[in-house]
């Protein structure tokens, strides 16, 4: 018998991270000409994707000898980095420190906490609204990330500068989509938020196929990437669509195309795939999947595209997503 994670004692819940199933989501495609393909990243420990970058950027730290033994992380998040970190630095001695805006959803603070963090809530601009985190939130949130950095002496486990991001996705996400799926995927997209996920998995695929066509998404009114004015940086899609240009890890060379979509999408979306395919995901996971859709209906009608169930609904239950 081959001997594989699924059947061999692995030494910690950091190794259980990764390697998630990719599932065709049937039913919600089924007047759809073409094959919608999921990667399940949200039965990862933390549930979210964000695991893999949080043990990608510690482990790469630890090879590099850039961490010491018993040193402070810090690094701001929308909640999932940090939960990812929070498990990784709990399982290796590590105290963290996630900084987070108050407009991120109370569940993702709270998980962050049972897992040993430290969690220090930015409050956001006088303009913002709770459940809405603008790039101008983000922005403070960064500054008191950088404050905490040089008081406490830490490792800044930054997912927007740091190649741990990129080479999570690089290495382990798009290798194991094109395994998975017997290499038959034509097109990927995936919602923006650092841009590692779409970068890494972008380059793998590209890589193996250069005809595969890889498309960011954004959210409707906040798709800076692609060219647009910013109409609506206070849109509902929580864990990215930031309103920010210069992200490191985009190269146009792996954009083909950008779709934007609406909140009401998003959330639709994501009640349907709870509803119909028994997948109980995110707003940005409602995003993806809504954006995947669109794909099959036009550019890549007949063809199989591929996206990411990025995290769970469970960290949103305090939010409107469920609301009844």
């Amino acid at each position: 018998m081959e001997m594989t994670r699924e059947n061999t004692l692995i030494p910690s819940v950091v190794e259980a991270m990764g390697s998630t199933p990719l599932v065709e989501l049937s039913r919600i495609c089924k007047d759809l000409d073409g094959r919608l393909l999921a990667k399940l990243d949200y039965l990862n420990p933390g549930l979210s994707k964000k695991d893999r970058i949080a043990r990608q950027i510690i482990e790469d730290a630890e090879q590099r000898s850039e961490l010491k033994s018993g040193q402070t992380v810090v690094e701001l998040t929308s909640g999932n980095t940090g939960t990812g970190l929070a498990i990784v630095c709990g399982v290796k001695g590590y105290p963290f420190v996630a900084v987070m805006s108050k407009g991120n959803s109370g569940e993702r603070a709270r998980m962050m906490r049972a897992l040993g963090a430290e969690v220090v809530l930015v409050d956001q601009l006088p303009d913002s609204v709770s459940g809405q985190v603008s790039g101008g939130d983000l922005e403070l949130v960064e500054i008191e990330a950088q404050r905490l950095v040089k008081e406490r002496k830490a490792f800044r486990a930054d997912q927007f500068q740091l190649e741990g991001n990129f080479r999570a996705h690089y290495l382990h996400t798009g290798p194991e989509f094109i395994e998975q799926s017997n290499g038959i995927i034509q097109g990927f997209c995936d919602f923006v938020g650092s841009g590692g996920t779409f970068a890494g998995c972008a380059a793998a695929f590209k890589e193996y196929d250069s005809n595969i066509q890889c498309f960011v998404v954004e959210p409707k009114g906040a798709a800076v990437l692609a060219g647009k004015a910013v109409t609506n940086a206070g849109h509902r899609i929580q864990g990215g669509g930031y309103s920010k240009a210069d992200l490191r890890f985009l190269d146009t060379e792996y954009m083909d195309g950008f779709l934007d979509i609406s909140d009401k999408q998003a959330i639709e979306t994501a009640r349907k795939l709870a509803e119909q395919e028994g997948i109980f995901a995110g707003f940005s996971s409602g995003a993806n999947v809504a954006a995947a859709i669109e794909l099959l209906k036009g550019p890549l009608k007949g063809k199989v595209v591929a996206t990411m169930i990025n995290d769970s609904g469970l960290k949103y239950l305090s939010t409107d997503l469920w609301a009844s």
